[in-house]
């Protein structure tokens, strides 16, 4: 795989998706996961996550506590020597119970807005990147923005993304 840049979903990629993560406490690391930041870094890409933040347009918890959780988790990857180079999420909802955040956008997955904005800031043409994602919304917002997508259903990220990368 060779890719400059590499997108990956946030719940049920890097973390365990219980629903409406927004603390350290509630972050358990899906397995292999920092192993696997650690890993594209060392070989050179940019990681970036893309995630939808619904809960922000909920009422459930606020952009600052998304923000503080993926400074967090930045700490935490750094210990192995990964990082995420940035977090784009959408905090937008149609029907939102928050007034500010209730609108259709063009970056709340599965439209492409995050991804095209992530491969303008990285200066990457689409061809020069991949998604990693759990869902069919990620696939379609991948398959919008012209970027190879990849399936993770589970297990191991580390093991899932060293076949990527080894195996291409």
């Amino acid at each position: 795989m060779h890719k400059r840049l590499v997108l990956l979903d946030r719940d049920g990629v890097l973390n365990v998706d219980r629903g409406y993560v927004h603390t350290p406490a509630q972050w358990q690391w899906i397995d292999g996961a920092p192993q696997a930041v650690a890993y594209l870094v060392g070989c050179g890409c940019r990681v970036v996550v893309v995630t939808n933040q619904s809960g922000i347009a909920r009422g459930m918890y606020t952009e600052l506590q998304v923000q503080s959780l993926h400074q967090w988790v930045n700490a935490e990857l750094r210990v192995y020597g990964g990082e995420i180079a940035r977090f784009y999420y959408c905090p937008h909802l149609p029907q939102a119970k928050v007034p500010a955040y209730d609108c259709i956008c063009d970056c709340r997955k599965p439209a492409s807005g995050m991804i095209t904005q992530a491969l303008r800031d990285a200066s990457c043409t689409p061809a020069e990147a991949v998604l990693i994602g759990d869902s069919e919304r990620d696939i379609i917002a991948s398959q919008r923005a012209g970027v190879e997508a990849r399936l993770f259903s589970g297990g191991n990220l580390y093991t899932f993304v060293r076949t990527l990368v080894d195996g291409e």
